[in-house]
């Protein structure tokens, strides 16, 4: 995916800001010589409106700092931000650690509050270290969203909003379906980071909805790894280890899809082992089409770079008086009698295609 927008994509015919933008910051107690300035700038920045709701707008940075750069997970997540900044007439830039390095995140940050950026958006995969940059971007007047992943309840953590699954929630859910598909047993759940907030919620999650359960299941934490061969090599070891296992389930794309993977190469299916675990990755999807998986969970990556454009979009747009507002991208369990559409249709919305269409849809729609 490219860092920006392509603005060849972008309506090209304009309605001029010089009509708004003089009384506008006058307005907010601009001088003239400081409105002239602005206008100068709009000149360079400002989108074209056209017959678009909006009035026209200098063309605001947005700066998304993700923990996995490259992940396969976040390619949808990506298109969600090109297709609103496109919609919206703005530019966004790509950026991060691709290891999950805080400290790699963090110098991403502090880059963009010095370069003055319009509105940040970062992951917050770790308790308490993007508390100083967050209020450094706020006191600059650069509002700071929070997707993917976010700071703990009760946290000091200043970011406006939450856009993403609620992620205890989801691993609580995800421990009721591990309860009723094993019924008893050891079960393992892996993990690519450890206390990593991303992703240790859904593990306490499912351990608290087991454990409330009573069901006589033995849960255990595993250590993966962030590397996608390391983990797969870890799981596949895992169970050589521990071949009386009842269920092994991934809390992240990548160790679901390597849960699957050793599912098959054993056929632990045919042994009484269930699996499952997150994420719309294609191997994943066939694992399940196959049987090898009895479940994954969506949580609409799209969704969460879409969503949270449209929120600093807003934000700029209304000088900070609509929103922020938390949004769940919701959770959805799909399973081998869901999972042919997600097969058969190629699109950009589950990151299986770079193509903008319109998906036709047809039949009734299950709740």
């Amino acid at each position: 995916m490219p860092d920006q927008t392509d603005p060849a994509a972008e309506d090209a015919a304009a309605e001029t800001v010089a009509k708004r933008l003089p009384r506008r910051a006058m307005m907010h107690g601009v001088t003239a010589g400081g409105a002239a300035a602005l206008l100068a700038a709009a000149a360079t920045r400002a989108h074209a409106a056209g017959a678009g709701p909006f009035p026209a707008h200098p063309r605001w940075k947005f700066v998304f700092v993700n923990h996995v750069t490259t992940s396969a997970f976040f390619v949808p997540c990506q298109y969600g931000i090109h297709d609103a900044c496109a919609l919206l007439g703005c530019d966004y830039q790509w950026t991060g650690s691709e290891t999950s390095d805080v400290g790699q995140m963090v110098n991403a940050m502090n880059t963009a509050i010095a370069g003055k950026v319009d509105a940040i958006a970062t992951c917050i995969v770790d308790p308490r270290g993007f508390d100083r940059p967050i209020a450094r971007a706020l006191e600059a007047g650069i509002p700071v969203f929070s997707y993917n992943a976010d700071a703990p309840r009760g946290s000091p953590n200043r970011r406006l909003a939450y856009i993403g699954q609620d992620l205890f929630l989801s691993g609580q859910m995800m421990g009721e379906r591990i309860v009723k598909l094993v019924g008893s047993g050891k079960v393992a759940l892996f993990i690519a980071t450890p206390g990593q907030l991303n992703l240790q919620p859904r593990v306490d999650g499912a351990m608290d909805a087991i454990k409330k359960s009573g069901a006589k299941i033995t849960a255990t934490m595993i250590a993966t790894d962030p590397t996608v061969n390391v983990a797969l090599s870890k799981i596949r070891a895992y169970y050589l280890g521990n071949q009386d296992v009842k269920g092994m389930f991934g809390t992240g794309g990548g160790d679901t899809m390597n849960v699957g993977l050793v599912m098959q190469q054993y056929d632990l299916p045919k042994k009484g082992v269930h699996g499952g675990g997150f994420d719309m990755l294609p191997k994943s999807l066939q694992a399940v089409n196959d049987g090898y998986l009895d479940f994954v969970i969506d949580q609409q990556p799209y969704l969460q770079g879409f969503y949270t454009v449209m929120e600093m979009f807003m934000f700029k747009a209304s000088g900070g008086l609509v929103g922020p507002a938390d949004i769940n991208t919701g959770l959805k369990f799909v399973t081998k009698g869901a999972v042919k559409p997600y097969l058969t249709t190629k699109t950009r919305y589950e990151g299986s295609s770079g193509a903008a269409q319109i998906v036709p849809r047809s039949g009734p729609i299950a709740s």
